[in-house]
């Protein structure tokens, strides 16, 4: 896994979120969203900010959440911007 690209890491990450064609791992979808918002993906910021908030796959911190959606937000990224308010 990690050579996948990060448009690849966001989509792996989502089923493995979801269960979706694989058992369902929080871990394993927090990591894969994580490697891919380091690499500027919106919808990876997103994902793993949400993943942050609820403490998700990793531990909760809601610090790095507000951080994972101001740099979404600031991107144009809808969801981002609502969590933000």
């Amino acid at each position: 896994l990690a050579q996948l690209g990060p448009s690849v890491s966001l989509i792996l990450g989502q089923r493995y979120y979801s269960g979706q064609h694989v058992p369902q791992d929080y871990p394993e979808a927090a990591d894969l969203f994580r490697r891919a918002a380091d690499q500027g993906v919106l919808g990876a910021q997103y994902n793993y900010g949400i993943c942050c908030r609820d403490g998700t796959g990793v531990p909760q911190d809601d610090r790095e959440a507000a951080r994972l959606f101001r740099c979404a937000a600031n991107k144009g990224h809808a969801g981002a911007q609502c969590e933000l308010g």
